[in-house]
């Protein structure tokens, strides 16, 4: 049996999420479709974090287990089954029991708003357009507050699958992508659903002084959804990518 880790990237408006949804476009479904062309056997993938409709992804991982044999040419051949708005940058093999979800360390997310005053169409459902109020020194000190461990349960859906709501953010903050387009990062040893774009929605109530610092902070103790913020549109999220221990490494990928 041998395992194998694929590297994605997608293009999220064009599908209504990853995980296999029935007569809807998604990115598993996509991708296992591909598989099982390749391999002539239907062939589950493992996701690292599993994203909604609209999400875009940078460095998505999935993975997979098959005792058929593989064709050094997989990366090519999934590219050349995939849209033009899904991609496999690298398939490599891996240690046997590889799980992209169970082993991945921390996960990085990117939100992107467009500040300028008229909306730029060509960052049409790649950004939020966001032409409000912004104080930049709240925005940076509300995600300063993140870092380290909190109880996130203000910021994902009331109706969830989650048990526990405790998360360490390792590292949360905003840079500016180009004059009119900021970005917020954060990473974390794993996210809830619907979690960082319940933070965004939070935060920029913040930078826009409808909301206090220590109300912001009261939130990540543990306090109801409806105390926090909007969740901001999924088109302007991006999964960064998914950091994993070195005893994940295998030999060199199939091309």
């Amino acid at each position: 049996m041998a395992t194998y880790r694929l590297d994605i990237k997608y293009d999220g408006r064009g599908f209504s999420g990853w995980a296999v949804q029935p007569g809807k476009r998604t990115v598993q479904g996509e991708l296992e479709e591909a598989l099982e062309k390749v391999l002539g056997e239907p062939t589950r993938l493992t996701v690292a974090g599993r994203t909604d409709a609209g999400v875009h992804a940078l460095g998505q991982v999935a993975g997979f287990a098959t005792e058929r044999p593989v064709p050094r040419s997989l990366r090519r051949a999934l590219n050349s089954l995939t849209g033009p708005d899904l991609a496999v940058p690298a398939v490599t093999e891996v240690a046997e029991g590889f799980d992209a979800r169970r082993d991945a360390r921390s996960r990085r997310y990117r939100y992107r708003l467009d500040t300028a005053p008229a909306p730029n169409p060509f960052e049409y459902r790649r950004t939020l357009h966001w032409p409000h109020r912004f104080d930049a020194e709240l925005a940076d000190e509300s995600a300063r507050l993140l870092r380290g461990v909190h109880d996130f349960t203000a910021f994902t859906p009331t109706d969830t699958r989650h048990q526990h709501f405790d998360r360490t953010v390792l590292d949360a903050g905003w840079g500016r992508e180009s004059e009119h387009v900021l970005a917020f990062e954060v990473e974390a040893d794993a996210f809830l659903r619907g979690m960082v774009r319940a933070l965004v929605g939070t935060i920029l109530e913040v930078a826009a002084e409808r909301r206090t610092l220590a109300d912001f902070e009261r939130l990540l103790g543990g306090a109801s959804r409806r105390e926090a913020g909007d969740s901001m549109s999924p088109y302007g999220l991006y999964l960064l990518r998914v950091a994993y221990p070195d005893a994940t490494a295998g030999p060199p990928g199939h091309s």
